[in-house]
């Protein structure tokens, strides 16, 4: 497998769906987030990066596993026409791109996190927002990349886009309502600077990622937390469905 067949992949791709494949996809996606996990950590301290580079393939593995029965379910009644292992497969091709993309940008983000103030600094509280607002950005950003490539693949194989469509907005909704639980029980990834370093939090399952996010927002609302998470979901989906819909090709009827 060589970077332009999972970037540009033929029609075929998910139709072959060898262990082999199945691991080199996933060898992908684990390098590039290590390497690029590293650098999200290594600016709270070098020990801290170590972490993070096995955390973040983590997340994607601990989340794939647990919703792998969910994603390929939904693969089938959804009318997309796809297998468990297709279903797999594909997903594992989306999260390589990101992978691929997030660890191009390891070299930047190792930059970015040697020049800015340290830790121990008056300054170290400010930077820690800016540097989680800039990962937040990039990551947002590899992922908007890679579910475009995600629904390529999906309106590759079903009869209609409507099917390839609903499919990944369900897979989307799944693999994101785990994953933002599994990446609190995870934390923490960037490190505060008041914080000591380690790998998990003292008691990583009391709370919960929604309840936290809802209570911060609704704080900083003032109180109108509802119609201002309304806004950012719809701030969000508008540019990934305009992506996803100058993507939509007629297809031809299959032939029975």
């Amino acid at each position: 497998m060589t970077l332009r067949e999972l970037i540009q992949p033929d029609e075929g791709w998910l139709d072959r769906t060898s262990p082999a494949r199945v691991l080199r996809v996933g060898l992908t996606a684990a390098l590039g987030m290590s390497a690029y996990g590293f650098t999200v950590g290594f600016w709270r301290d070098p020990l801290m990066g170590a972490f993070v580079a096995v955390k973040m393939p983590l997340l994607v593995f601990l989340t794939l596993v647990c919703n792998g029965l969910l994603n390929g379910l939904l693969g089938i009644l959804l009318g997309t026409g796809l297998g468990f292992r297709q279903s797999l497969l594909a997903l594992l091709s989306s999260f390589a791109i990101a992978g691929v993309i997030l660890g191009s940008l390891a070299p930047v983000t190792l930059l970015l996190a040697c020049n800015a103030p340290p830790p121990d600094s008056p300054m170290a509280r400010s930077s820690h927002a800016s540097y989680l607002v800039s990962h937040t950005l990039l990551i947002g950003c590899a992922g908007i990349a890679a579910n475009i490539h995600l629904h390529r693949l999906l309106a590759a194989k079903s009869p209609t886009p409507a099917a390839a469509t609903a499919t990944l907005l369900a897979w989307l909704g799944g693999n994101g309502f785990l994953g933002a639980q599994f990446s609190w029980i995870l934390r923490p990834f960037f490190g505060s600077p008041k914080l000591e370093v380690r790998f998990l939090r003292p008691h990583p399952l009391e709370g919960n990622f929604y309840q936290t996010v809802w209570s911060c927002l609704d704080r900083i609302a003032g109180g109108f937390a509802a119609p201002v998470l309304a806004g950012i979901l719809i701030g969000l989906a508008i540019p990934i469905l305009l992506a996803i819909r100058s993507h939509h090709r007629p297809q031809t009827p299959r032939q029975p």
